[in-house]
């Protein structure tokens, strides 16, 4: 068989190690952090640095979990395979579906919001045309070959690690010379973190609860890195060296951003509603700071919508190749893409064009998806911290060859699934999550059906 025909037939490996390293990196900074930073803090104040330290760390340990898996053996492509081998077809039927549909929601949600930043300047523009114009680029970028993609990751990544960067440069010079905020006459101090009326916890054990729904969301997207593991070159060298850098991206990207943010303006004089980053940014006399930021936050949305095509052609390839989906959708072009797939997967994305003529509040609507999706990425974390329990039953030497062990193994699994069943409960306490909860058994009992009719026509 010639290389062409072999590429024909499965996944090439050509990410590089920079590829994978800020493709983990942009996936780790979505949307949420620039534009629902405000409203994370406003919620739950100084509090809101711990909900994403304990959130990360969960995170990092079912990251770990997920990359002994992959490297126990390099035929899995994706946390879909491993999920299917080792709880069953049903399992893994679900969890690549569910995991494809989450992503096509958030991408409906980013071609939505590439509009909304694109009319930021040009406000006549006619709003079906940003989103086509981006669906029709990224899908052509995807289908030519997955070292492209890696490229067009690099660099969208590249704008937001310089952005967050530059916010926390630009923050510790304010609070080491006592600037005082023209805004709010308050003077920028590290003591505003502990000092303000309330302390750390000005909102009580609900307030910091309350923050969860956010920060969950705002960290979605951590796992792509075992999507793309099955397209990078040596992945016992480069999958383990990006997940164990997730904690120090947590850090960096999300608790040291927002501590400066609340050090140099307090956090109960933080706007819910408009993104601190941009405010800023503008107490340095930017004057192109709102222009900047939308900058970055559009160019965010796009690593997002196209981090998510990326990935549910992927998905959909899995699928295929596990007889959970049609086996055309399965069929790689001449550069090893799943072409079908990622075009099957874009036909959703256009029904994101069509929901901008729909009447209704949009921020309702975002909050409704966005918590659909949060519910959606935690069955897929917990799909994949029962596989994890099940490998560790039915393959103790292969654990014990593992040069890549989940630290803490089975107890720490256990403690991450509490922490996950926790956050759901969390969910169902406020009234805007809790209609993204009741409608997901929706989806999973659409789920069901297609499934046993798959198990009947396909033999799953």
């Amino acid at each position: 068989m010639t290389t062409e025909q072999q590429s024909e037939h499965r996944l090439q490996r050509n990410l590089q190690n920079r590829h994978l390293q800020l493709i983990a990196i942009g996936g780790a900074i979505g949307t949420g952090l620039f534009m629902g930073s405000g409203k994370t803090i406003s919620l739950a104040g100084p509090s809101v640095l711990f909900a994403y330290m304990l959130i990360g760390l969960v995170l990092f340990f079912i990251m770990r979990a997920m990359g002994e898996l992959l490297l126990s053996n390099l035929e899995y492509k994706s946390f879909t395979d491993f999920t299917h081998d080792l709880l069953g077809p049903c399992a893994g039927f679900f969890v690549g579906w569910t995991y494809w549909f989450c992503w096509v929601v958030i991408g409906i949600a980013d071609i939505i919001a590439i509009t909304d930043y694109v009319r930021f300047w040009w406000p006549d523009i006619p709003l079906w045309l940003p989103g086509v114009i981006c669906i029709i680029v990224m899908c052509t970028m995807n289908l030519l070959t997955v070292k492209l993609f890696g490229e067009m990751e690099f660099w969208f990544a590249l704008i937001k690690i310089i952005a967050i960067l530059a916010l926390v440069i630009v923050g510790i010079y304010l609070v080491f010379t006592g600037f005082t905020n023209p805004q709010t006459g308050v003077k920028a101090s590290l003591s505003h973190l502990w000092a303000r009326e309330g302390g750390v916890f000005p909102h009580g054990i609900s307030g910091f609860f309350s923050a969860f729904q956010i920060a969950v969301f705002a960290c979605l997207g951590m796992e792509l890195v075992g999507t793309a593991a099955a397209e990078t070159k040596d992945p016992y060298k480069n999958l383990p060296v990006a997940i164990n850098r997730i904690p120090i991206r947590i850090i960096v990207f999300y608790i040291l951003a927002l501590c400066v943010i609340m050090t140099v303006t307090p956090w109960d004089m933080v706007s819910p509603d408009k993104s601190p980053f941009v405010n800023m940014f503008m107490l340095i006399g930017i004057p192109i700071a709102a222009s900047l930021i939308n900058l970055v936050v559009l160019t965010s949305a796009i690593s997002s919508a196209n981090s998510g095509m990326f990935s549910t052609g992927r998905m959909i390839y899995g699928l295929a190749q596990s007889k959970s989906a049609p086996g055309i959708l399965g069929k790689l072009n001449k550069n090893g893409v799943p072409a079908l797939g990622l075009m099957y997967s874009c036909i959703y994305l256009v029904i994101g064009i069509f929901l901008l003529y729909q009447q209704g509040d949009i921020m309702e609507a975002f909050t409704i998806v966005s918590t659909v999706s949060s519910i959606g990425f935690i069955f897929v974390w917990s799909m994949i911290l029962l596989s994890y329990l099940k490998y560790r039953k039915l393959r103790p030497q292969q654990h014990k060859q593992s040069i890549y062990k989940m630290p803490g193994g089975v107890i720490m699994t256990w403690v991450c699934l509490g922490f996950l069943i926790f956050v759901l409960y969390l969910f169902s306490r406020d009234a805007d999550t809790l209609k993204g909860l009741i409608a997901m058994p929706v989806w999973f009992l659409i789920l069901g059906i297609c499934y046993q009719f798959y198990r009947k026509n396909h033999k799953v």
